[in-house]
C-alpha cells in the first residue's frame, strides 16, 4: 500500500520514452462504471495550455484498461490503466554525461552510484503524470458517486495572477469548467488568461521557462474525513505529500494560509453558525481553513494550492560538469515545456482526487459501489443531525 493512502493503493510504472505509461489502481469497490471520454478528456487537458512542449504534439494520450474491468464496471480486482507512448525511443536516445541543474540527473547518480543520467531522468520526467491524471479521472467518478465535486485551476503564471474572489459555488461549476477550458492558461478570468500568457511568451522569447501556481476546490465531501490520531493521518498531511510529489512542486498551502501569516487569529479563524436548513451540516461564517480541521473535513468547501517552480531545463543553460571528464561544461539539453502550469493544474486535481477517494472509502467503506453510496447517505443524515440539537435529534441503534 501506498503511505499517503489506506483503503486505495496507486502504482504507476513505465519511462518517458518507454512503451507505456500504467497505472494500477487498487481497492475500488465493485460495480463503478467508467465513464472513458471522461478519462480521455482529462488526458488531452494534461497534454493542454500555453507553454507545452513539442512532446505533446506528438502524443495523443488515451487510456487503455488492462485489467480489473468487466463489461464496463470495476470487478474490485486491481484497476490497470495504460497510456501508450508513441515516443518509444528509450533504447536508441544518447546518453547525457551533463546534468541538469534542478532536475533529478545528479541526485540519481548520487542514489546508483552510477553516471547513468538517462535510467534517472526517463523515470523522473513528469511524463509518468499521465497515469496519475487517468487514476485521478477515476477517483473523480467514484468521489461523484456521492455528489462530491474536484475542480482544479491555474492561479497565477509568473507575476500574473488572478484576483481575489468569493468562495466558488458548486452551481456554478459547469460554467467554470467551460471557461477554464476555454482559457489558454486554465485559469477563470478572461483578462488574468491574457497576462499569464503573456508571461508565458515573454519567457519562450528570452529562452527562459514560467513556474506558477495552481489551486484545487472540492465541494461536498463527507465532514470528518481524516484523522487526528496520528501524523500521517491527518488529511491536510496527505494532501500536503500528494501535491509536493507533483515534479517540480515546491510549497502547498491550504486555505490560503500563506495570506494570513501576519495576522491575528480572530482573522484566520472561522465562527461556528447554527445549520441554515435540514439539509446541511452546522454553518461557518467563513472559510479561512480551507475546510480542514485537525486533520479532519469540517464540511466546508476544501481549497488547497500548490506553487511550481519553472521548469529547469533551460534553453540558456546553467554551468555544470561533464561527467566523463570533470570539466566544467554547460548543463544538458532535452525536449522541455516553457511552461507546464496548466498541465499541473490537471494533475493536482487528479492527486487531490485520488486522496479525497481514499479518505471517503476508507470512512465509508462497502465492497460494492452499492454499499458505498448507502452507506455515504447514512452517514451524511448522522452529520446533519449532529446540528439540529439532541433534543431534535432521534435516538440512534
Amino acid at each position: 500500500m501506498n503511505g499517503l493512502l489506506s483503503r486505495l493503493s496507486l502504482r504507476t510504472a513505465g519511462e518517458s520514452h518507454g512503451p507505456a505509461m500504467v497505472a494500477i489502481l487498487e481497492g475500488l469497490p465493485r460495480g463503478l462504471e467508467l465513464d472513458f471520454e471522461a478519462i480521455n478528456s482529462e488526458l488531452r487537458r494534461r497534454q493542454g495550455g500555453a507553454g507545452r512542449g513539442g512532446r505533446q504534439r506528438l502524443e495523443d494520450d488515451q487510456v487503455q484498461v488492462l485489467g480489473g474491468l468487466r463489461r464496463g464496471r470495476t470487478i474490485g480486482s486491481p484497476l490497470c490503466l495504460m497510456v501508450a507512448n508513441r515516443d518509444h525511443t528509450i533504447d536508441d536516445l544518447p546518453e547525457p554525461v551533463r546534468p541538469r541543474p534542478g532536475h533529478a540527473d545528479l541526485a540519481g547518480c548520487y542514489r546508483y552510484l552510477d553516471r547513468d543520467i538517462r535510467s534517472t531522468l526517463e523515470r523522473a520526467s513528469a511524463r509518468e503524470t499521465c497515469a496519475r491524471v487517468a487514476a485521478g479521472a477515476v477517483a473523480m467518478q467514484l468521489l461523484a458517486q456521492l455528489d462530491v465535486e474536484v475542480y482544479g485551476f491555474v492561479r497565477s503564471v509568473g507575476s500574473a495572477e488572478l484576483s481575489d474572489f468569493a468562495e466558488l459555488d458548486v452551481a456554478d461549476l459547469p460554467q467554470l469548467r467551460r471557461s477554464r477550458d476555454g482559457s489558454r492558461l486554465y485559469t477563470l478570468d478572461s483578462d488574468a488568461d491574457q497576462q499569464m500568457l503573456s508571461m508565458v511568451q515573454q519567457a519562450a522569447e528570452r529562452k527562459e521557462t514560467v513556474g506558477g501556481s495552481v489551486e484545487v476546490h472540492a465541494f461536498g465531501l463527507l465532514p470528518g474525513l481524516g484523522s487526528c490520531l496520528q501524523w500521517n493521518e491527518r488529511l491536510d498531511a496527505r494532501l500536503g505529500a500528494a501535491l509536493l510529489s507533483i515534479p517540480a512542486f515546491k510549497a502547498v498551502d491550504i486555505g490560503g494560509a500563506s495570506a494570513r501569516k501576519a495576522a491575528f487569529g480572530s482573522a484566520a479563524h472561522d465562527a461556528i453558525l447554527p445549520q441554515s436548513d435540514e439539509a446541511s451540516s452546522l454553518a461557518r461564517a467563513s472559510n479561512r481553513a480551507g475546510g480542514l480541521e485537525g486533520g479532519m473535513t469540517n464540511g466546508q468547501n476544501l481549497v488547497v494550492s500548490g506553487v511550481m517552480k519553472p521548469i529547469a531545463t533551460l534553453r540558456q543553460p546553467l554551468p555544470s560538469v561533464d561527467l566523463t571528464t570533470g570539466k566544467v561544461a554547460d548543463a544538458g539539453y532535452e525536449r522541455s515545456d516553457v511552461c507546464a502550469i496548466s498541465a499541473a493544474s490537471v494533475v493536482a486535481q487528479s492527486m487531490v482526487a485520488l486522496v479525497l477517494a481514499d479518505a471517503m472509502l476508507q470512512r465509508v467503506g462497502g465492497e460494492t459501489l452499492t454499499e458505498f453510496r448507502d452507506r455515504g447517505r447514512r452517514l451524511w443524515a448522522e452529520v446533519r443531525q449532529l446540528g439540529a440539537g439532541e433534543s431534535a435529534a432521534p435516538p440512534r441503534g
